[in-house]
């Protein structure tokens, strides 16, 4: 990577500060630390930390609904914890931007990550979500901004996945 060029992190907060995000819901994660950090230092948005991932889909329907554009940033095991809420927008036909960090795919150690980050893409697209895939840096920034589109101006629920390989396996003291 080009050393003027942002990292992934510093580029999608570019994006979404280009996408009039101001609501960033997340449920702490050390893939997404660099990503909330900027958000929470960041004066025009406003960071919220969740105990549950679909606490975040109600949060980010009543930004919506009160002016407001918002990203939901979790992990993948999260996916599963939102199912039954990806229905509100999908219904009501509300946008939900959600960026969430794969786990269980490349150099995962931890077996308890394998079945969601396996079955993330398939849960999110049989719950009627646009699912698009983020694995190369440089393509960042592109990939938020038009997935952003896609939510907002769609009125639709957009999910990118940000492959393991990009944010590295975690390693685990023995």
């Amino acid at each position: 990577m080009d050393a003027a060029a942002p990292s992934w992190p510093e580029a999608i907060h570019g994006a979404l500060r280009e996408l009039a995000v101001r609501q960033v819901a997340y449920v702490p994660d050390a893939g997404h630390t660099r990503l909330i950090e900027l958000c929470q230092a960041d004066p025009g948005m406003r960071a919220v930390p969740l105990t549950t991932e679909e606490e975040g889909v109600a949060l980010l329907a009543g930004a919506w609904l009160g002016g407001q554009r918002g990203v939901l940033l979790m992990q993948s095991s999260g996916v599963g914890n939102c199912v039954n809420m990806l229905a509100l927008d999908r219904v009501c036909r509300l946008p939900l931007l959600m960026l969430i960090t794969m786990r269980g795919e490349w150099g995962e150690l931890n077996p308890w990550q394998l079945p969601m980050g396996q079955g993330a893409a398939r849960v999110l697209r049989a719950s009627e979500v646009i699912v698009q895939r983020l694995d190369d840096a440089g393509a960042a920034a592109g990939t938020v901004q038009a997935a952003g589109r896609m939510a907002f101006e769609g009125l639709a629920p957009v999910a990118v996945l940000i492959g393991q390989h990009l944010i590295g396996a975690k390693s685990f003291d023995r």
